[in-house]
């Protein structure tokens, strides 16, 4: 577990009512905060930047840490400038996308439910006779039960996304079992597959246990999701009685020994889902439960835009920050919004990989900017769960701030990393993705590993339609090309998006039903794409800049019919290390590019292996003598789209997007 652009084409008139009104969405929100400005690349300072390493002085000057004082909860819901529309409202049309999710269901509805509940029933002392699944899940492991709360969450996902009855009945069913465990355990609304003695040697802390809130909040997750996506009211009583368990549990705790032994160890979401309880159900008992999981030592630097990441476990603390986005969103401490804020800034522009990833081992090894060092030093880069939950915060960042450079990350997230992750006809996805050059994929086992990725997978997979598209009440934002349809009732709008996107440099909307009067649709105008990006209405070029960055709003009287056409023209562009230049990768538009090379004879191993080991199977990738040349000059493009090879620089090499990189591949390249 463990380059934004100024406007370059403003000269542009508001035309009358029949005609759009149309305005960059960069515009329309001059007024909006400037989020915190991130440490700069290569640690060098800048007019007006206080360096962080001179921040602790200013921050004792003015009163010391922001969270030296114990937080007290008060419930004042921060307005979001933007909020997703519901999954029933989004369809997946065909594609990658769509492909994916059904590999997803599929391989769900292959797992019994009884094998699911087998460890929970044992615990409780209730008979079973269902074979035990393998892996993280086998009845003796101490993260035993953890996958269950994620099947119960795809389940809800899979059935709000797409409507799928067996999933939600599978889900139904899962829940009914796990009351009559809780009933039978008779522990105060514990529910758990394994006995609360593991929080005993928690509490102890000198005995190590292998992180038994973690395990809970996905179960406690898994509920909620069933109860809000899937109308599962037994759901939300469970999920009370385990809150209920938490909350007296964690009582008794000073905050002395909750921060310096309880969370050490990680713990989950724990905040995130008893907030969403708060919420729901409008008990503020719930999120003051939920403010004792605030871990003060990784919060008040990060509140203070501190980055003093290196050290810690990636998937440990993603989820923390979740919970501090929720917490922000439910009671408007700013102290809160500063620690997802200046988290997000850090990570995406310091840590970052040209993928969208993050971390080596799960750890940040390195301080910031110095990302090649903390690449070199093993192949387990980019674990799945950590960039699915920092796809999960930046929803949060873009409902508070709606600029593009949010969506442009997200984005490229989704297509290079966790498209790829996931074998469509098996529905079997990955746990690390490799990028040391001669890396190779490596799935999990349909019941044998259980790992936490594959637990967030089947989340991740039934969700895939959720950022697509946003709403302000009144107006829509198209964020993603994907091919899907909006049915937005309420406000009786239906948009068609037709697309092959990223093998086709456009995307095609239709206006299928719209109300009476003027509205607004906002299209992300990505900055990968070049000053040539431009906009047809009904087979008319739009006068005005599609400007690279930033949202295009138009604004109309819409009508049944009309089609709306964005190119965005996908140029060869290479991104390197800011401490190695040396080191490139290779992209075209948002998607990287994969050197591809014969996957040969790979040895069996006793057990799954995590991610590919190249001390086993070594491999050598040449240097490139492309060093001063753009790649446009030394790749030229195949028949197949998105595919080039190596020209003049006597190496023959095919590149083809890393997500379709089934082999050995390469995505950083030593250039000579």
């Amino acid at each position: 577990m463990e380059n934004r652009r100024g406007l370059s084409r403003r000269g542009f008139t508001l035309a009358a009512a029949a005609m759009p009104v149309v305005l960059t969405q960069r515009e329309a929100l001059a007024q909006t905060p400037t989020p915190v400005r991130p440490v700069p690349q290569g640690g060098a300072g800048s007019a007006g930047y206080i360096r962080p390493d001179s921040i602790s002085s200013v921050v004792t000057k003015l009163g010391g840490d922001p969270f030296a004082s114990p937080i007290l909860f008060e419930k004042k819901l921060a307005p979001a400038k933007l909020t997703p529309f519901p999954l029933q409202e989004v369809r997946l049309g065909k594609g990658p996308f769509r492909d994916a999710h059904d590999g997803n269901a599929g391989y769900m509805k292959r797992l019994p439910v009884d094998r699911l509940l087998h460890t929970f029933r044992i615990n409780a002392g209730i008979a079973s006779d269902a074979k035990p699944l393998g892996g993280w899940e086998e009845p003796t492991g101490e993260l035993r039960g953890h996958f269950t709360g994620h099947y119960l969450s795809g389940c809800a996902l899979g059935y709000a996304s797409a409507g799928d009855m067996e999933l939600k009945q599978r889900g139904d069913t899962l829940v009914a079992g796990l009351a009559q465990c809780q009933a039978k355990l008779n522990q105060g609304g514990y529910l758990s597959a394994y006995p609360t003695e593991f929080y005993d040697r928690l509490d102890k802390h000198a005995v190590y246990v292998w992180a038994p809130f973690y395990t809970m909040h996905k179960l406690m997750a898994g509920l909620y999701d069933m109860h809000t996506l899937a109308g599962n009211a037994q759901a939300l009583t469970v999920l009370t009685g385990m809150a209920g368990w938490v909350d007296k549990w964690t009582a008794d705790k000073t905050e002395d020994h909750m921060q310096q032994a309880i969370l050490e160890v990680e713990f989950g979401g724990m905040q995130e889902v008893l907030y969403n309880l708060a919420a729901t159900t409008g008990e503020d008992r719930w999120a003051r439960t939920g403010d004792r999981f605030t871990k003060k030592r990784v919060f008040n630097p990060l509140a203070s835009a501190q980055d003093h990441l290196a050290g810690l476990h990636m998937n440990t603390h993603v989820p923390q920050i979740i919970g501090a986005a929720r917490r922000y969103e439910i009671s408007s401490d700013h102290r809160f919004h500063d620690v997802a804020q200046f988290f997000w800034d850090t990570v995406t522009a310091n840590r970052t990989y040209v993928t969208g990833g993050s971390s080596n081992r799960e750890n940040w090894l390195a301080n910031p900017s110095r990302l090649s060092e903390e690449f070199v030093q093993a192949s387990s880069h980019q674990e799945c769960c950590c960039s699915y939950n920092m796809l999960r915060l930046t929803r949060h960042l873009f409902s508070w701030h709606p600029d593009a450079r949010y969506m442009d990350y997200y984005e490229r997230n989704l297509f290079n990393h966790r498209l790829g992750t996931i074998e469509a006809k098996t529905g079997l996805n990955q746990y690390f993705l490799a990028l040391t050059s001669g890396s190779y994929r490596i799935m999990g086992g349909e019941d044998d590993t259980f790992w936490c990725c594959n637990g967030s997978a089947v989340e991740e997979f039934n969700k895939l339609s959720d950022t697509i598209y946003f709403n302000d009440g009144r107006n829509v934002w198209v964020n993603l090309f994907l091919d899907s349809s909006l049915d937005w009732n309420e406000r009786g709008i239906k948009i068609a998006q037709h697309t092959a996107f990223p093998h086709e440099a456009r995307t095609r909307l239709v206006v299928e039903k719209a109300p009476a009067g003027s509205w607004a649709l906002n299209l992300r105008i990505p900055s990968w794409t070049t000053d040539d990006a431009r906009v047809l209405i009904n087979g008319k070029p739009l006068d005005a800049g599609a400007v690279p960055g930033s949202y295009l709003r138009i604004a109309r009287k819409w009508k049944k019919g009309d089609e709306v056409v964005l190119e965005m023209p996908m140029t060869l562009r290479t991104e390197s290390f800011a401490d190695d230049p040396s080191l490139q990768a290779v992209l075209v538009g948002p998607i990287v590019l994969a050197g591809q090379f014969a996957k040969g004879e790979i040895p069996a191993t006793p057990t799954k292996q995590h991610g590919p080991n190249l001390q086993q199977t070594p491999f050598s990738v040449p240097q490139l003598a492309v060093r001063g040349k753009a790649p446009h000059e030394w790749l030229k493009p195949e028949a197949a789209a998105l595919t080039y090879r190596t020209s003049g620089i006597g190496q023959d090499i095919l590149l083809k997007p890393l997500h379709e990189s089934q082999d050995r591949y390469a995505v950083y390249w030593k250039t000579i």
